[in-house]
This record gives structure tokens, sequence and C-alpha cells, in this order.
């Protein structure tokens, strides 16, 4: 079972992606050959995909056939009952650090700015959908087990396992500050041990959205442009997976920042 810092960045990296995340509890409905995953999960990376999960200890792989490690297992019926919101009373959380700040990139929105990518322990859990209130703009995701929280054009996003990514940002000094202040203000609120009331949803502008898709305007979707796309995604009229552009490995980054935003749509 991982523990250590290097182990628990492996586990963070698998899980953060959708697709990882979906072969995961693929999985866990039993073993699956490598054909069969595909079929389920998609073929684009699948063995990139599987190699991470391997790596992180999530899973086993066995010839052509995968099955989830007893780790993994554990992992998942974990994640569960966080979602059911056990072990997620303010009462019993631990105090985080921020025990890394690994990466430092150019943001794929705006190339003259940044996004970081950290690690919080010990990792979070079901604790977060508990302290969405405490973030004016926060916002949590059961589809990706993650808080997500924008401020202004700033979006951080905080993940049960203990990943922690931030985007348009202008320097690692920046980062480093939100992420002390990150810390700070969770653990403040798990030192009263009282969870906070409950607040009116908020959620991000079409602009938003539209920054992150391939602003291309090919019409794949149905849509005249990517910025109508994003007005009808913002609407409900329309889906993430109708623009298929997205599926395509360049693009990636941008679909797992979309999936991140979703959470306020």
């Amino acid at each position: 079972m991982p523990g250590n810092p290097n182990e628990i960045k492996l586990v963070n990296n698998a899980m953060a992606n959708a697709t990882r995340r979906k072969i995961m509890n693929f999985l866990n409905e039993g073993d699956r050959t490598v054909e069969e995953i595909g079929a389920a999960a998609g073929k684009t990376m699948l063995d990139f995909h599987l190699k991470l999960l391997q790596q992180a200890g999530l899973i086993e792989l066995k010839g052509d056939t995968a099955s989830l490690s007893e780790y993994g297992r554990n992992f998942l019926k974990g994640k569960e009952e966080n979602e059911q919101g056990k072990g997620a009373d303010l009462s019993q959380a631990k105090p985080i650090e921020i025990t890394e700040v690994r990466q430092l990139l150019p943001c794929i929105a705006d190339s003259s700015k940044f996004r970081t990518i950290a690690n919080m322990a010990p990792p979070p859990g079901g604790v977060l959908k508990v302290l969405e209130p405490i973030f004016p703009r926060g916002r949590y995701s059961d589809g990706i087990g993650a808080l997500i929280i924008q401020q202004n054009e700033v979006i951080t996003t905080i993940y049960g396992t203990g990943k922690v990514t931030i985007t348009m940002i202008k320097s690692e000094e920046e980062a480093r500050s939100r992420l002390e202040n990150l810390k700070n203000t969770i653990n403040e609120a798990i030192a009263k041990g009282v969870a906070p009331a409950p607040r009116e949803k908020v959620r991000v502008e079409p602009l938003e959205i539209y920054k992150y898709l391939p602003q291309t305007n090919c019409g794949i979707c149905g849509e005249q442009s990517c910025y109508t796309f994003a007005i009808k995604l913002m609407g409900g009229e329309t889906s993430l997976d109708k623009c298929t552009p997205l599926k395509e490995p360049k693009y990636a980054i941008n679909l797992e920042h979309l999936q991140v935003l979703s959470a306020y749509i």
C-alpha cells in the first residue's frame, strides 16, 4: 500500500485522469481483458493508462488480462465510503500539509501564465465535500472526487487523493503563496471541528469554458462555433463528448480542465 510521498504521487497521477478512473471502476466489476477495457473506456493511449495504473499499484496485469490489486480494491472501497459521507466528520479530520510542489508548466489557456501541481497530505478524501462552503466560489464534484475553487481567472482543484492543481498563476512564488493560504484556510476549519453552513452554488461563464476548447470552429459538434458550443454546454443543451477533437491526445490536458469546470454546470 502506498505510503511514502513518491508512491502517493503515483496514485495521485493515476487517479487524476477520467479514463483511468473509468478503467478502475470497470475492473471493480471483475477481471477484464485489454480488449474489453478498450471497448469500455476507449482505446486511445490505453497502454499508457494501464501502465500508469500498474505503476501506482492499483491494478495487476497478467498477459492480456487486467485486475484490481488488493490496494486498488481497498482504494475504491475507501473512495465509495467517502462519497457516501463516511469519515467526513471534521472532528475526525487531521490538519493537512503541502508536502511537495512538483511542477510549474505553461498554462494552456494563456502561455504567459503557469499551472502548478502539488501534493497534500494526508489525503483529504470526503472531508473536501464538507469544506466546500468555506470557499466563496468552491464547488465539490462527485464525478472527479475533487473540490474546485475559482478566484477570478485562477482555478484551484483539490482531489481527494491529495493532488492539488492551480491554473493561471504568474510565478512559483504565487503558487506557493496560494498553497500556503489554502492550507491555512482548511486547517482553520478543521481546528473548529464544525462543518460550514451550505450556501448557494456558483457557476463559471461560457468564456472560461471556451478557453479550453480547441477553438477551431470545426462544426463537428453541430454548432456554428466553439463559443456557441460553450454557451450550449453551460445551458445543458449539449455535452463534452460531442466535441470529438477533445479526444485527441494533444487535447488531453484541455479535456481534464473542462471536466473540472463542468462541476459548475
